[in-house]
């Protein structure tokens, strides 16, 4: 066994996980075991199923670290995440119990990398390029976020009406990275949930994509829990 807690990363909605290759590269070089899954955002029950399925897949404890929606999917362990020694959240959503993200994001304005969302004849939300490369990932080099945009992953529309049950939050150590610069989710939200999961919190001038963006601070945070 690993001495070292294995360490797996849950991309979010119009990511995959390539957009953790380069806090991947940082982790692997510091002898850690890393695992940054495909999930298929089908269905929250689904991705939550294939986070499941990874983590069984691990020799030890695990650090979950997850990114914007795959913040919603580590949140929705719920009390039972064995093997699970703390979650990281990157810019994500931290919801409480018997809250949706429809019903969270509707209480504001929409945010500027959601503007233009279109949802295809099968009910999965796409992202327009102009509003992934100039809000989505503001603050990533325009040939890659334009990469980034060809490799997105749709999400299912029932993602924003499931409702959260018991969190994982609430029986697992938290940290937490505010994007001060995010125009997908706002950076108050990100600062209520840290505050009220009681998550050890930095924050960072970065956009929705802080782990392209700014992934030594990202490693560094994911390093911090590792070390607990």
């Amino acid at each position: 066994m690993n001495a070292r807690p294995n360490i797996v990363l849950v991309h979010g909605a119009w990511a995959d996980g390539s957009s953790w290759s380069g806090v991947i590269e940082r982790l692997q070089a510091d002898g850690y075991h890393v695992t940054a899954p495909q999930f298929p955002m089908t269905a929250l029950a689904d991705d939550v199923a294939r986070l499941r399925q990874v983590l069984d897949f691990q020799d030890g404890p695990a650090i979950v670290a997850g990114h914007s929606y795959g913040g919603q999917i580590i949140t929705a362990l719920g009390p039972d995440a064995p093997g699970v020694a703390g979650l990281v959240y990157i810019a994500a959503f931290g919801l409480d119990e018997g809250e949706s993200l429809g019903a969270l994001l509707s209480q504001g304005p929409v945010t500027p990398a959601l503007a233009h969302l279109v949802t295809d004849k099968q009910g999965f939300g796409w992202l327009s390029e102009d509003d992934f490369v100039h809000h989505f990932a503001a603050d990533v080099d325009p040939v890659q976020a334009k990469v980034m945009y060809a490799v997105q992953q749709a999400l299912a529309g029932s993602a924003f009406t499931d409702v959260m049950g018991v969190p994982a939050w609430k029986s697992l150590p938290s940290w937490y990275l505010v994007a001060t610069n995010d125009e997908a989710i706002p950076p108050d939200a990100e600062r209520l949930f840290a505050s009220r999961m009681g998550a050890t919190t930095i924050e960072v001038p970065s956009s929705h994509v802080a782990m392209v963006s700014h992934p030594d601070e990202v490693t560094q945070l994911i390093k911090t829990a590792a070390g607990r």
